[in-house]
């Protein structure tokens, strides 16, 4: 023992252990659980709406076969009346049928231009071009982009 030095003698100071990680606290478990629950909620939300939308990607896929089929072959009343058929039946698809099967016509026309804006509604010729002998001149391309944001933007009621 030094008498000049009285802290000579001391022990050196422990160093207490690291906090670790592990295992953790139960707020970061809660967090971990709702994090883990809002992941699989969106999943499902977002499949259920890739699944529901099916019908638009093949009547987009269908319209474009047409748009192709028509500039090839130019035939146009072939492809007013696909065009026709294929808005119906997506129709029928997104709108209980009791309310879209009986429509032809001015209300047939109405019914596909109240969610359309107004720059791309459907001429008035529109529907009954499918049935007159000579038929009078439509933009198809307008007719295409028209059907194009139609099936794409219609508000779904099933």
């Amino acid at each position: 023992m030094n008498p000049q030095d009285p802290l000579a003698d001391l022990n050196p100071l422990r160093q207490p252990e690291l906090i670790g990680w592990w295992p953790l606290a139960p707020g970061w478990w809660l967090l971990l659980v709702a994090a883990i629950l809002c992941l699989a909620s969106l999943i499902f939300v977002l499949t259920r709406r890739y699944r529901r939308n099916t019908y638009r990607r093949r009547a987009l896929i269908q319209l474009q076969r047409l748009h192709t089929d028509y500039v090839t072959k130019s035939e146009y009343k072939q492809y007013l009346s696909e065009l026709n058929t294929l808005l119906k039946s997506v129709a029928l698809v997104a709108y209980p049928r009791a309310d879209i099967a009986a429509l032809h016509g001015e209300a047939w026309l109405t019914f596909l231009n109240t969610s359309l804006p107004l720059e791309n509604h459907f001429q008035s010729v529109f529907n009954d071009a499918v049935y007159q002998k000579t038929y009078p001149e439509l933009d198809v391309e307008q007719l295409h982009r028209s059907a194009q944001h139609w099936i794409k933007r219609h508000k779904a009621v099933k």
